[in-house]
Parts: structure tokens; C-alpha cells; sequence
């Protein structure tokens, strides 16, 4: 016995404060809502991205929208990780790293009875979710497939002199009050630090008006993150290797990473030809890796290139089968 309701043409996003982490879900006009005991009805198939270091959801919002009107059958969650956005108010135990990240997506996935099939990280995101691999055998189903944006498993290598480096942007951002009069204020002070227009514009989406008690215009703005657990979480990053996951890749996870041609992020010629021999040797329908690389977009991939980001992707969001 199941109950099934078809929902409207075009998306919907539903959002809740959870204890967890805040979350997004993006869910196409096809999804249907169930309730059944017949094992014959699929569960939704669903996809989940992670944004990238002093990110938040918001950055995949309309990327994933687009993929939801794309693919009308799939729903994506969006979160924030732990110090990050909504979810900074939410009180994490343990040390903030890349592995206690993954811990926390995982424990939402678990809450949300959700199992994702396809998993998604930014940067800083790409190592999360490879760590989710690594550390779960539920709530990831098989065959998974993981892609690592613009990242790669082991060392960092950042950009060289001139481009926005981020240790040094967290490191000055610590340095600024907890409540800020504008962003303009913000934009300036990043500018005066020689940091680059599209980083210091960026920073201002991590802003909220302070709501005046009397009415009237805001009394300022404050920070959305916690920035000391964010420099936490930027360290565990920087030292966190994962190569062994990619190296011996667990059954049923296919590993695809993406190289953006412009990227600030060091790709070291060692790093491709360690990918390249774990492709060759993972070359099986149990498991894989592959590398891409996306032309025409820097760092920022969702945003310097989304239509051929969204071609790249494609391929991970086949219609579900039945077992």
C-alpha cells in the first residue's frame, strides 16, 4: 500500500532549521512525495552539494535549480556546513575538521532518511565529501558517484603572489569587528588589503542586516560564520590526504574529478598523473575514477561556467533503475 502525490510543474525548495545543519531541498516538478510498502516504488533519486570554505548554500541555489528543471525527478540538497551560515548558530561538538564536516552531512542524511546518489563538493566541499565515502557505508548508496570540484585529494596548493589566498582572507576577516556598519565597508577595507573585487563582493553575502528593535532601517550588519572554527576548518584542510581512497576505491564508488582550466588551485603534475593511474586502474563497473577538465572557468566553476558544468554533470543524473 503506498500514497503518492505528484507535485507542480517547476521547483519547489523547502527549508528548516534542523539541529543538525541548515539545509536546502531543491526538488524537481516530477518528485513524488511517498508513503508505501511496496518495495517497487524507487525512492527519490537525490543528489547533495557541498559549498566550498567561508561559502554557504546559497551558492549552489540557482545552479540547482536549473539542475531541478533539467532533471524534474531528482531533488538536491543544499546545506551549510558546520560554522558556515545558518548552521553556525548550531552548537557542534569535537574538533572542526574535514572528517567531523563529513560526519555532520551525513548524520543529516541519516535524519532525513535520504540516500543520496550522487555527492558534489566545491573545494574545501571535495575533500568533505570524499571523507563522507570514506567514513560511510550507509547512508551512501551503490553505485555512488562523487565529484570532486576543482580539488584534490592530499596537499594544497593555492594560487601564488597577487591572487586571494584563503588563510589570508580568513586571517583578515578575524581581524575585522563582529558587527560591520555596511557592506560597503567590507568591500573597502578588503580592497585596502589588495584582495580582489569579486573576493571582497563575495564576502558580503556572508552578511546579515541587525534588525533594529524600534523599526525602521537595520543597525548595521553581522557576520553569518564563525571564523574561528572556519581557520579550524581551513587547517584540517590544508593537511587532511585522502589519496588512499583514491588509490583503492571502495566498490560502487565512481570518483570524478574536475580540473577548472583557469583554476587558482595548484594542480602539481604529480597530483594528474596520480589520478590518471588510479583512472586506469579502477576502470571497472564496481568502481572508477575519471578527471575532466572544464574549460573557460576559474576556480568558481558553478559560476564562471555553468551550462558546461551542467554538461559535465549530466551524465550522473540518469533515470534510477529498479534493482
Amino acid at each position: 500500500m503506498r500514497m503518492t502525490q505528484e507535485r507542480a510543474a517547476g521547483t519547489s525548495i523547502i527549508s528548516a532549521p534542523p539541529k543538525i545543519l541548515a539545509y536546502e531541498l531543491v526538488q524537481g516538478s516530477l518528485v513524488r512525495w511517498s508513503t508505501f510498502q511496496d518495495k517497487q516504488v524507487l525512492e527519490t533519486p537525490t543528489a547533495v552539494f557541498i559549498h566550498g570554505i567561508l561559502g554557504g548554500r546559497r551558492n549552489w541555489a540557482s545552479f540547482c535549480k536549473r539542475l531541478a528543471q533539467e532533471f524534474p525527478t531528482w531533488q538536491f540538497l543544499l546545506v551549510d556546513l558546520r560554522c558556515h551560515g545558518d548552521s553556525a548558530a548550531i552548537s557542534k561538538s569535537g574538533p572542526n575538521t574535514v572528517v567531523s564536516a563529513a560526519r555532520d552531512v551525513l548524520q543529516l542524511l541519516a535524519r532525513l532518511k535520504l540516500t543520496p546518489r550522487v555527492l558534489v563538493g566545491h573545494s574545501f566541499g571535495g575533500k568533505v565529501v570524499l571523507s563522507m565515502v570514506g567514513q560511510a557505508a550507509k547512508p551512501l548508496a551503490r553505485p555512488v558517484q562523487v565529484w570532486v570540484l576543482d580539488s584534490t585529494p592530499g596537499q594544497v596548493r593555492s594560487g601564488g603572489d597577487g591572487e586571494d589566498h584563503p588563510a589570508k582572507i580568513i586571517s583578515f576577516l578575524r581581524t575585522m569587528p563582529a558587527e560591520v556598519p555596511s557592506r560597503r565597508f567590507v568591500i573597502d577595507a578588503l580592497l585596502k588589503e589588495r584582495f580582489s573585487l569579486s573576493v571582497a563582493q563575495w564576502m558580503t553575502t556572508n552578511l546579515r542586516p541587525i534588525q533594529n528593535p524600534h523599526g525602521g532601517s537595520s543597525l548595521g550588519h553581522a557576520w553569518l560564520f564563525d571564523l574561528n572554527g572556519i581557520a579550524d576548518l581551513y587547517r584540517s584542510y590544508e593537511v587532511t590526504n585522502l589519496w588512499s581512497l583514491v588509490d583503492n576505491v571502495p566498490q560502487g564508488i565512481h570518483i570524478k574529478f574536475l580540473r577548472a582550466e583557469r583554476s587558482l588551485h595548484r594542480w602539481a603534475h604529480e597530483d594528474v598523473e596520480r589520478i590518471r593511474s588510479a583512472e586506469q586502474a579502477a576502470s571497472s563497473e564496481a568502481a572508477g575514477v575519471q578527471l575532466h577538465v572544464l574549460e573557460a572557468a576559474g576556480h568558481w566553476v558553478h559560476a564562471d561556467n555553468p551550462e558546461g558544468l551542467i554538461k559535465i554533470l549530466t551524465s550522473s543524473f540518469s533515470e534510477p533503475r529498479l534493482n
